[in-house]
């Protein structure tokens, strides 16, 4: 079984994406509402597959990215963000993340997502 890691700032969002990525096969090993928590939780966790909001407190998304990227150069992220933050996903995907989701997203197009990853990793 694959092993997850959400982060998001918002408990609602972490609760929809722990849900369909359960469906999908995954088990969440961690949750984390802010990219510095994550850090400490990658570390702690080694999941295969990060989910990691853009916009948080303490941390944000692509901060927390390059600090799982510096000690972790393998480490699956796949970064979350609303449609206008493009410019910063690029960003993100400069600094390794491997995929993004955008938000809103579709339940079913995330179920596909997490069981596509599934079965490539």
């Amino acid at each position: 079984m694959k092993r997850l890691m959400i982060v998001d700032d918002a408990l609602i969002m972490r609760m929809k994406i722990r849900e369909i990525a359960t469906k999908a096969g995954w088990t969440v090993v961690a949750e984390a509402p802010n990219g510095a928590e994550a850090v400490r939780l990658f570390d702690e966790h080694h999941p295969d597959m990060v989910t990691l909001d853009m916009v948080m407190p303490e941390m944000d998304g692509l901060s927390a990215l390059k600090a799982i990227r510096s000690s972790h150069p393998a480490a699956n992220v796949v970064m979350v963000s609303a449609v206008n933050q493009k410019e910063k996903l690029r960003e993100c995907i400069t600094a390794g993340a491997v995929d993004f989701i955008v938000k809103p997203f579709d339940p079913e197009q995330l179920q596909a997502f997490f069981e596509r990853f599934h079965r490539d990793m």
